[in-house]
């Protein structure tokens, strides 16, 4: 691959007068009013999203605890085809479009939104098929068994067949953001969320002429609603109303590489945090069983609302940093990432504490089981207070993202995962009890957000003042 310096050249700001006026923001407004002010559609529809889910999650918790159980082993699967599609491979089409436009190449903006929708489709397609053919052996693997893995099979058949959508919709918003447009993704997605949550309860329960689908249900719903915002989307960028369009021309290689230059690392690196939780969940069923699976996915679901949250703030940071690099303001661009990631350990902390010191408060939403309930409050109490580290991380991350430089935030990541599960591991093997297993995933939060923090404040994201200067100089 080629590197994402080789698309989008840096030199010295291009003059305002060659710009979209959306862009010339981007480049000179205040930060942290533009930040916030970017922020809040992609916030607000985050927490509509995250609220649906939670609503979701609350009727499939009515049909009894192995329904949630089940729920709770298939919802790894679905957060990372989010987190892939919207945040991974979204950012690599987010960051590429922005940089492109930033360095005042229009027309390759234009171009790298037929190959993001290239690759989202064909990725969306493989990442189907292998659920369908490999979705049992995997939710066995994950603990699942007896009725608890038939629910999950019943609710992954249906929201996997239909994937390409979630993976169609997510390429469409992410090539949106990528001009600094937040408010237009929010607001197609929020519309299919005020759709979503009433057809849920129908189809699950079979109220008035809806069939009762039992668990099903919900992921038809799911899809009804993925296959709305699609149509949305692909409206409005094939009318004309966004920066950027869809330009049918000849497919090329160096934009495939500049997507997937940031992308694919990005995937990576989404991959660390689902089979971090998803190999924990096997070893909490290896001691508690259904209702320990049930109570740590149901606390682990919390931890999953952070991403989007988060994404509410790191879209616009992708764009940000992304247009500031392709500008070759560099200094600006950092301003920038920690700025958003002072915001977002704020908010992240915050909850993360509030479900440590009342955990019940929000396991009690989804069932009364007294070992989920048990095994849930372990996790949040050992877990809450190291969610800020998570969150400031994962906005770095990216801010990383926009400037397609994602070394430090993967090699984080991975000694997350080490210290999490192999931690873990030997503390659950040593001692037999599962709070040893969440301090450890904790801690793995802890030492993601110091390293990734400590990475960027040294110069990963933008190089050293001297490279930077160097690099002006030699643009110039």
């Amino acid at each position: 691959m080629i590197s994402a310096s080789a698309v989008a050249p840096e030199a010295t700001a291009p003059p305002a007068s060659q710009l979209d006026p959306r862009t010339i923001a981007l480049l000179h407004a205040p930060i942290v009013p533009l930040l916030l002010r970017m922020a809040w559609p992609n916030v607000v529809v985050m927490l509509v999203q995250a609220s649906s889910g939670l609503i979701e999650t609350f009727w499939v918790s009515r049909l009894g605890t192995d329904a949630l159980a089940g729920m709770a082993l298939v919802f790894p699967g679905v957060m990372l085809m989010q987190m892939i599609s919207g945040g991974s491979l979204g950012g690599g089409i987010s960051s590429a479009i922005a940089r492109a436009l930033g360095s005042r190449r229009a027309a390759d903006a234009d171009a790298l939104v037929l190959h993001a929708l290239i690759i989202n489709a064909a990725l969306g397609t493989i990442a189907s098929a292998l659920v369908l053919v490999f979705g049992p052996e995997l939710y066995r693997a994950l603990g699942g068994r007896g009725a608890s893995l038939d629910a999950a099979l019943r609710y992954s058949n249906v929201v996997f067949a239909g994937n390409i959508l979630l993976w169609l919709m997510n390429a469409l918003a992410s090539a949106v953001r990528g001009t600094g447009n937040m408010l237009v993704p929010a607001l197609v997605i929020c519309g299919c969320t005020v759709i979503l949550v009433p057809l849920s309860p129908l189809l699950i329960f079979g109220i008035g002429p809806f069939p009762a689908l039992g668990i099903a249900g919900g992921g038809v719903a799911m899809l009804i609603s993925f296959a709305i915002g699609t149509t949305a989307l692909a409206w409005y960028v094939l009318s004309g109303r966004s920066v950027v369009r869809v330009r049918f021309a000849r497919l090329q290689r160096r934009f495939f590489n500049a997507i997937l230059s940031v992308g694919a690392v990005a995937t990576v690196s989404t991959l660390q945090t689902n089979v971090t939780i998803g190999v924990a969940t096997a070893l909490v069923a290896m001691v508690a069983g259904p209702a320990g699976v049930a109570g740590y996915g149901t606390g682990a679901r919390l931890e999953y609302l952070l991403i989007p949250l988060v994404f509410g703030l790191g879209a616009p940071l992708v764009a940000l940093v992304g247009t500031n690099i392709g500008a070759g303001q560099r200094d600006r661009a950092l301003r920038i990432a920690l700025v958003g990631g002072a915001i977002a350990f704020a908010m992240t902390e915050a909850i993360g504490v509030a479900a440590a010191v009342w955990p019940r408060a929000w396991l009690g939403l989804f069932g009364s089981d007294p070992g989920m309930l048990a095994t849930g409050s372990a996790y949040l109490h050992a877990a809450g207070p190291f969610y800020g580290f998570f969150g400031l991380g994962l906005a770095l991350y990216f801010a990383s993202q926009g400037a397609g430089k994602l070394r430090w935030p993967l090699f984080a990541g991975f000694l997350r995962m080490l210290v999490a599960l192999g931690g873990g591991w030997l503390a659950l093997r040593a001692t037999g009890s599962l709070l040893w297993l969440f301090v450890a995933l904790g801690l793995g939060m802890l030492l993601y957000g110091v390293l990734v923090t400590v990475s960027v404040t040294s110069g990963s994201l933008v190089g050293s003042r001297r490279t930077a200067s160097q690099t002006a100089g030699q643009a110039n």
